[in-house]
């Protein structure tokens, strides 16, 4: 299940400082403002200032676990995607395993108490999905089967901390969707705790309004699941706005706004935000300005002969797994629109088959399998 493990796990670890009535740390009201700080001086790509608060925490609680998680969500955003970049993702899976022993060195090994579970589910859910990258499948469902226990746990507190609204949602949510879109996986699923997608996109959308450290998570996977598998791209607009006025810095969080927009055919402010986004001119962010770019030249300026050329420039451009995978298939699906305008069906179909080759979105899949 694609969950996204570091950010989903760190605002449930986190949520933990008013329900844990014996940790010294998450009972600290001035610690925890600061890593709250931290984090948004992350999200906002001020990885300076962050690193400065976090000095200041590993300064207060030398060794604790939490440092190593502060500085490996650091590397995650700095050096995004990680898994890129050689170097710093073996920096980065070493903070997780320092985490980890960190966790046995202050609490003791396989250590019950709810402080250690849950620093130790946010280590191994991070090295759960490095390892899922690396296509070391196994590894990473050991590491998630271990996260997985501590996980649940967090729907019994959500209506003591508003914090697990984000989690549980996330859960609720994507229990039942997984075996939806993967139909093999379902016999597996009885081993999982039942859901309910409808209350969890409701939880959700309460952590956006009651959620502190969780309120950025809960927009970003809510917009998200509303372009993916809802079909309500105006609601994906809604939430992304909001990550983008709290961190107008955030590159990923602009690329995603924009596609957002672009889906829910608000081209002309799509067009007033390309601009920004062409400055990141690094990884994936030129294939995303290229097929937004066309994407604007099919639907808005009506040129389907530049359209063409600018979807065809786009497939060629780097795409990420992660955040960038369904923008071939979107630019397939252009270019089968164009064809087809063209009068060349043969042409229309084999690009449609070629967008259902990679093809999540559920918007997208019904296009193209509409086409006959």
């Amino acid at each position: 299940m694609k969950l996204h493990y570091l950010r989903l796990i760190l605002g449930l670890l986190f949520a933990l400082g008013s329900t844990q009535a014996h940790s010294q740390l998450l009972n600290d009201a001035n610690a925890i403002k600061t890593i709250q700080s931290s984090l948004d001086k992350i999200y906002n790509y001020e990885f300076s200032e962050a690193q400065l608060l976090i000095n200041k925490i590993e300064r207060q609680y030398p060794g604790h676990p939490v440092s190593h998680i502060l500085d490996s969500f650091v590397l995650f955003w700095k050096y995004l995607p990680v898994k890129d970049h050689k170097t710093m993702s073996k920096v980065y899976v070493d903070h997780l395993n320092k985490c980890l022993e960190a966790v046995e060195k202050k609490f003791g090994d396989d250590s019950k108490d709810p402080e250690a579970v849950f620093y130790t589910m946010v280590a191994r859910g991070y090295l759960a999905m490095m390892h899922n990258y690396n296509g070391e499948l196994i590894n990473a469902a050991t590491e998630g089967k271990r996260a997985y226990g501590a996980f649940t746990e967090g729907l019994k507190l959500t209506g003591k901390n508003p914090e697990f609204y984000f989690t549980s949602g996330m859960y609720n949510y994507y229990v039942e969707l997984y075996p939806e879109v993967h139909p093999i996986v379902k016999p597996l699923m009885i081993f999982f705790k039942s859901g309910n997608k409808e209350l969890g996109l409701k939880q959700m959308e309460i952590g956006t309004r009651l959620g502190t450290i969780t309120r950025a998570e809960s927009c970003y996977y809510l917009a998200h699941i509303y372009t993916k598998y809802e079909t309500r791209t105006d609601k994906a607009v809604f939430f992304m706005q909001k990550l983008v006025d709290w961190y107008p810095e955030n590159p990923l969080f602009m690329m995603k706004y924009i596609e957002a927009q672009l889906l829910a055919q608000q081209y002309q402010q799509a067009k007033a935000k390309m601009t920004k986004l062409k400055k990141y001119n690094t990884g994936f962010y030129p294939g995303a300005h290229q097929l937004f770019a066309a994407m604007l030249l099919e639907k808005e300026d009506k040129n389907d002969q530049a359209a063409k050329n600018a979807y065809l420039a786009a497939i060629r451009l780097p795409h990420d797994s992660q955040y960038t995978d369904e923008y071939v298939p979107l630019a397939y699906a252009g270019l089968a629109r164009i064809a087809h305008r063209e009068g060349d069906r043969a042409k229309a179909k084999a690009y449609y088959k070629k967008c259902l080759e990679t093809a999540e979105y559920r918007s997208l899949i019904k296009e193209a399998k509409a086409y006959k």
